[in-house]
């Protein structure tokens, strides 16, 4: 059960996946095919799957909002860095900066919430750190974005689960 727990935590923490990924990675029972690669899902109580990744994902954020704000301009005297860098954050800027002009921190939150691609607690604190959002509004903002998230995704996959057990 350990080594499951641990599994889901690391897929929480992969960019682009997060909770989409982890939550029903461990509702799920039989094989779920992720990136070419099949995983078998863990059929773990649903709870406590959301609990786990859901906590996990808002350490992910806080972790992300920390380290941009403390070690970025380290990083940023590399050229190639840099680039990257900048290329994303017109992007990220783009995307995020309408919920926040519209809904404030809770454009934020929405952004974070939203399970689409592109959208999340990287991103989300990418673009708050962009745009100036203080540490503690990005916390509060986080923290209700990934709850909305996990909310979301555990009720698709649950639903998702019960019609196809229905069906078949």
């Amino acid at each position: 059960m350990i080594k499951k727990i641990l599994i889901l935590v690391l897929v929480t923490f992969i960019p682009a996946l997060e909770l989409r990924a982890s939550i029903p990675l461990g509702i799920l029972n039989g094989e779920i095919k992720v990136f070419n690669l099949t995983l078998q899902g863990f059929g773990i109580y649903w709870p406590l799957v959301f609990l786990i990744c859901v906590m996990t994902n808002i350490f992910l954020g806080i972790l992300v909002y920390f380290f941009l704000d403390k070690f970025i301009h380290h990083f940023l005297r590399s050229e190639l860095f840099s680039k990257y860098y900048y290329k994303k954050v017109e992007k990220t800027q783009k995307k995020i900066h309408p919920y926040v002009e519209k809904y404030g921190i809770l454009g934020i939150a929405i952004f974070i919430g939203l399970p689409i691609p592109g959208s999340g607690s990287y991103t989300g604190a990418l673009g708050a750190y962009l745009l100036g959002l203080g540490y503690k509004k990005f916390i509060i903002a986080n923290t209700i974005g990934v709850i909305l998230s996990g909310i979301l995704v555990t009720i698709i996959t649950l639903t998702g689960k019960g019609l196809f057990e229905l069906i078949f």
